[in-house]
């Protein structure tokens, strides 16, 4: 069984995912595999910097990750042409990896940009994180040490709560204790295996 899982940054979607690998879930990190197609070396780096500029990276010819960061998430067009880069890379390892579970396994693939990927008709399920927008705020000022308004613009640059929560087919809230979310994350596994 195909699953996405998603959420918005520090919605808490990480933690959910180690507690589905946890119960024996194949996961998928579509962050990992982001950095992973764009080492250095790679394609997909040469195609970052001729899209962006070798300014782009490290004095060890790897990406500066910070400074793209800063540069996509303040700036709509930026960002969608280094989606348009990576995300074709990113969706051809999730297929060689999908394809290397065993079989019968729970494929779950976390990927923080489902929604806006216009990709979640493509799982069996869909698991949405969700945390309301000032919790997502006070997680990373407080957690993160970020500044409110690189936190706002990085929630601003995803798809909106309300988006990731119309391709949901189960929801997990996250604004409880680590054993509520451990109970859910439970029941959802339970329910994913049954209709397996």
């Amino acid at each position: 069984m195909r699953v996405g899982l998603t959420g918005g940054v520090a919605s808490g979607k990480s933690t959910v995912a180690t507690m589905l690998a946890e119960l024996g879930a194949v996961v998928i990190d579509a962050d990992a595999l982001a950095r992973e197609v764009v080492e250095k070396g790679t394609p997909g780096l040469a195609a970052v910097v001729a899209e962006f500029g070798a300014q782009l990276l490290t004095p060890e010819g790897d990406l500066d990750r910070p400074a793209m960061g800063r540069l996509v998430f303040g700036d709509d067009a930026a960002r969608k042409r280094l989606e348009a880069i990576v995300h074709p890379l990113v969706f051809e390892r999730y297929a060689e990896l999908e394809a290397s579970a065993p079989e019968g396994a729970l494929v779950v693939h976390d990927i923080p940009l489902l929604a806006e990927s216009g990709r979640a008709d493509g799982f069996d399920a869909v698991i949405v994180v969700d945390v309301p927008t000032e919790t997502q705020v006070e997680r990373m000022l407080g957690e993160r040490g970020w500044t409110r308004e690189d936190a706002e613009s990085r929630i601003a640059a995803q798809a909106t709560r309300e988006q990731r929560l119309a391709v949901a087919t189960h929801v997990i809230d996250n604004t409880g204790t680590l054993d509520d979310l451990r109970a859910q994350v439970r029941a959802v596994h339970d329910q994913l295996q049954v209709t397996a």
